[in-house]
């Protein structure tokens, strides 16, 4: 591992170790997807294991199930449990407004459901995650798409200033296949000034599932620093 992963994993760790510190016994809590969330469900692993509390989690992917199996956290669904306590989750942007870009993961619907089913949503990432505007450096915007839509859907997405791009399997012939069985779009928008009018725009697509714009959804942000951890709140 070089110095620079390095004090990134660290960052990523200590992010989800003050993230997790919200976590009380009987909540019903929402398990994020991706590498940092991971190191957030290892560490809820490690409280319901020394201090013996009633957890019970609502994974956002197979990733996340799986993970909890292995951390030995209780299961429940949406269908059990329609609203969550709190739910923790990564994000790959962060805007000053703590709007995100979700979905680099391939899990942008499943977990932008349970963020909305969750009375606080908290993100865990490292500081390199926090930009001025959502899409900075060319970033993505990744979009779930039904498979008949996908050649229309990226016309339309043309259309309205986006440059599209089908996400293919690595390891794997063809396109990602999310969760939920559907494709992925990636779309570079350049700098979203307006991510609550974009993020209306593509819902309104025929054939979009969803979204990796989350706006307005984040209450609380842990930022892993080379120096500590850096806390982000705002009012909802």
């Amino acid at each position: 591992m070089n110095p620079k992963s390095d004090w990134i994993e660290k960052a990523k760790k200590a992010a989800a170790c003050e993230a997790v510190k919200h976590v009380k016994n009987g909540f019903v809590v929402g398990l994020g997807s991706g590498s940092t969330a991971a190191y957030a469900v290892e560490e809820i692993g490690k409280r319901v294991k020394r201090e013996k509390l009633h957890i019970l989690g609502v994974p956002t992917s197979y990733q996340a199930l799986m993970l909890a199996i292995k951390h030995r956290i209780s299961i429940t669904m949406l269908e059990i449990h329609s609203t969550l306590d709190l739910t923790i989750d990564g994000a790959d942007q962060i805007d000053k407004k703590l709007n995100l870009i979700k979905g680099m993961g391939g899990a942008l619907t499943r977990e932008k459901i349970v963020a909305a089913a969750s009375t606080k949503l908290v993100i865990v990432a490292d500081e390199t995650k926090k930009v001025k505007a959502l899409g900075e450096d060319n970033h993505p915007v990744p979009i779930e798409v039904l498979p008949m839509a996908v050649s229309v859907v990226m016309r339309k997405i043309r259309e309205i200033g986006g440059k599209p791009t089908l996400r293919e399997g690595i390891k794997k012939v063809g396109p990602v296949i999310t969760d939920n069985g559907n494709i992925i779009l990636d779309a570079n928008f350049g700098l979203i000034r307006k991510p609550a009018e974009l993020e209306n725009k593509l819902r309104s697509l025929p054939g979009v599932v969803e979204t990796g714009l989350f706006v307005k959804m984040a209450n609380l942000v842990y930022l892993g620093k080379n120096t500590g951890v850096e806390k982000i709140a705002i009012e909802r």
